[in-house]
């Protein structure tokens, strides 16, 4: 593997935690994904009996009430109640010590839309009942940066906090942007991730309006089929992913479990449409590019990518364009894993993230289900239907969201 390094400091994965419409744990998801299960299902969140699109990615099985009470439970929108769930298990799972050094860990959480649910109820609430009822809780369960906020607050975490709102490329930045206050030496751990939780019937109405989602209503399982010639947009998911970064040589020095290392990190915009990617996918070829000069690699290093991959006509064609580009004729493998959880949004990046550490810890990839017939212009190594074997030492993955933003993560064997 080629790579040439400055003495910078290097950053490692120790947690991950994930609740997504696979499972309500990131071992759960991952079980899931390289089982190739779908976690699209008809919508058993609200009625969405009078929606032209009744079908989503939700997760299941999550009981918040049994998490943080009835009580504490009412006044958490539903994207930070899976952000504070994904999280508590990452740090369980990394067993970092915050409360030593609580001033050196700080929290990068994203999301696309935040609490467009808390959002929705407060309008309903207003129209139907007047000004009076109005929860004084609606705004800050509406806020984008309220994940963020309160996972510090759980964890005592008083460093450095933010929230990336970057549309689909939200947690994938929140992973770059915190890796790089790691490096910077502004932090020894980070906490990074994204949530989001917009399956309601605003975030569905709208997306649908949009007709950016399939209406493959009476086959649920079979709606997102990201780079299939008869794809007709995405399926609405609701997830969250978090990952546990640390300095490397603090992680050694304190017995930590490395799971992969953040190797490179590149974010472009494309300047072009408020919702269409550039049609020369110019802006992913840059992202990808400079993700892999951080990382100090060549793209013959790269043994898999997890593509942005949202089974949309123009983002699949455009994003096999762009792995062309930097990879060439006869690339990596690629999947996309939203094909069985659904476009989780601001979570995406996260969610993939994880799939990425996966694929180099265990040797599989995930497949994109769904393939049946390879679409003109996106032809690429696939990994279609079935999991596939292979030694992967540096896994890539895109996230490009609505506004041009353009992110790439390298995880890389530690």
């Amino acid at each position: 593997m080629t790579r040439v390094r400055s003495e910078r400091r290097r950053v490692v994965v120790t947690g991950m935690g994930a609740l997504s419409a696979l499972g309500t744990s990131a071992e759960a998801t991952w079980d899931a994904m390289v089982a190739g299960r779908s976690g699209v299902a008809p919508i058993a969140g609200f009625d969405a009996s009078g929606l032209a699109v009744r079908i989503a990615a939700e997760v299941r099985g999550f009981d918040p009430v049994a998490h943080f009470g009835k009580r504490r439970a009412r006044h958490l929108d539903r994207n930070v109640q899976l952000a504070l769930a994904a999280t508590a298990e990452a740090v369980d799972a990394s067993k970092l010590d915050i409360a030593a050094a609580p001033e050196r860990v700080g929290v990068i959480y994203g999301t696309g839309i935040g609490g467009l649910g808390s959002l929705t109820d407060g309008v309903g609430v207003l129209r139907d009942r007047g000004p009076e009822w109005v929860s004084p809780y609606t705004l800050p369960m509406t806020l984008a940066n309220m994940a963020a906020g309160l996972i510090a607050m759980q964890h005592g975490a008083t460093g450095y906090n933010s929230c990336t709102v970057t549309a689909c490329a939200a947690s994938a930045q929140a992973i770059g942007e915190g890796a790089d206050q790691i490096r910077l030496g502004r932090a020894d751990a980070m906490i990074c991730g994204g949530c989001e939780a917009a399956v309601g019937e605003v975030g569905i109405a709208a997306f649908a309006a949009m007709k950016a989602l399939s209406t493959r209503n009476d086959e649920p399982g079979r709606a997102s089929r990201p780079f299939d010639s008869g794809r007709d947009g995405f399926v609405m998911g609701e997830a969250a992913a978090t990952l546990v970064l640390e300095e490397r040589e603090a992680a050694l020095a304190r017995g930590a479990t490395i799971l992969a290392e953040v190797a490179g990190y590149g974010s472009t915009a494309d300047a072009h449409h408020i919702t269409a990617p550039h049609p020369d996918g110019d802006g992913a070829v840059r992202a990808m590019e400079a993700a892999l000069a951080d990382a100090g690699l060549g793209p013959g290093d790269v043994g898999y990518v997890n593509a942005h991959g949202t089974s949309t006509p123009p983002n699949d064609r455009v994003e096999a364009l762009a792995l062309r580009r930097v990879f060439g004729p006869s690339g990596p493998p690629v999947s996309s894993t939203k094909s069985m959880t659904g476009h989780t949004l601001g979570a995406a990046g996260a969610l993939e993230a994880i799939a990425c550490i996966q694929a180099i810890r265990t040797g599989l990839l995930p497949p994109t289900i769904n393939l049946d017939d390879v679409d003109a212009g996106c032809e690429l190594d696939h990994v279609a239907h079935v999991a596939r074997r292979a030694s992967v030492a540096a896994a890539l993955t895109n996230s490009f969201g609505f506004g041009g933003h353009n992110a790439t993560l390298i995880f890389t064997q530690a």
